[in-house]
């Protein structure tokens, strides 16, 4: 049975939002899933019992992009974890008023490919509140479903 990781960082709650939805998705198709908020999360397990890692985590700033902190924390050491060949999606609410709108989707893909993984799905970027975008959100994880 194919097991599912998603990992979210989230501020305002609207990733968290997400990521829950998300894991429903996939807990209606009967795919174990597990959905950890980045700051519970341990990166020396990260991916070692999962066969895929989705990744949620909203973007500030205009000068540069700045990923929720505590996502961010457990990212920065992710290249200390074996990922070549673990498949992986990213996803971010944002707001196309930012410079780099959801960039921290951009972000992940980049670091992740970079360290050998294989991306599975088109990183989703919802522009405004995720409540807005339900059937997006829903489309998006059956996606991957699919691709199991």
């Amino acid at each position: 049975m194919k097991k599912i990781l998603i990992i979210f960082g989230s501020t305002t709650g609207n990733t968290e939002y997400m990521a829950n939805m998300i894991g429903e998705v996939f807990l209606d198709a009967d795919i174990l899933t597990e959905v950890k908020n980045a700051a519970d999360t341990s990166i020396e397990r990260l991916g070692e019992e999962e066969d895929v890692l989705i990744l949620g985590c909203p973007a500030y700033g205009h000068d540069s992009i700045e990923m929720q902190e505590d996502f961010d924390e457990l990212f920065e050491r992710i290249e200390n974890i074996r990922l070549k060949g673990k498949r992986f999606a990213a996803f971010a609410p944002g707001d196309s008023t930012y410079e780099y709108f959801c960039g921290s989707v951009d972000r992940i893909e980049e670091t992740m490919e970079g360290l050998g993984a294989v991306k599975i799905a088109d990183g989703l970027k919802i522009d405004g509140a995720p409540e807005d975008f339900e059937d997006d959100i829903r489309e998006w994880a059956e996606v991957i479903v699919s691709s199991l």
